[in-house]
């Protein structure tokens, strides 16, 4: 792993694997923290780029040899913009999902293991964005965090 950082950008790469995607999603939240991340927005943030990044290693790698993950952040006084790109399998039907939570069942046993990433994500960013072009998904995640936020 080897970030390129400067005063308004922090950018990571590293394999679609478990073991370096944790270690990736815990460099970027320690180095927004460090750039000047408001600490209320800071839990936000790791969740939803946990569950993104998460999401690329378990379902855009599957079946396939993982390659890496592109992560870019964009850091202004009243903003987080996130890029999280990647060469594996597009979402289904290229589109992303809305954000409705799994259906939680009746009992204890009848509650998901999944199907609450994408709801997180969708309630916890300001804006979302998917797009799939020449092979590449690329994942637009937005924190407002000024004034008006």
């Amino acid at each position: 792993m080897e970030p390129i950082c400067n005063k308004t950008c922090l950018e990571l790469s590293f394999p679609a694997t478990d073991t370096e995607a944790s270690a990736g999603i815990a460099q970027l939240s320690s180095g927004l923290a460090n750039h000047g991340l408001p600490p209320h927005k800071s839990d936000d943030v790791k969740i939803a780029l946990a569950e993104a990044i998460n999401n690329v290693v378990e379902h855009a790698y599957k079946g396939i040899a993982p390659a890496n993950v592109q992560v870019t952040c964009r850091l202004d006084r009243d903003r987080l913009d996130i890029l999280i790109s990647d060469t594996g399998h597009p979402l289904p039907g290229i589109q992303m999902p809305d954000g409705t939570p799994a259906p939680l069942g009746e009992t204890t046993q009848d509650l998901p293991e999944g199907g609450f990433g994408w709801f997180l994500i969708h309630q916890l960013t300001s804006d979302i964005q998917y797009e799939h072009r020449d092979g590449c998904n690329r994942l637009s995640l937005r924190f407002n965090f000024g004034k008006n936020a």
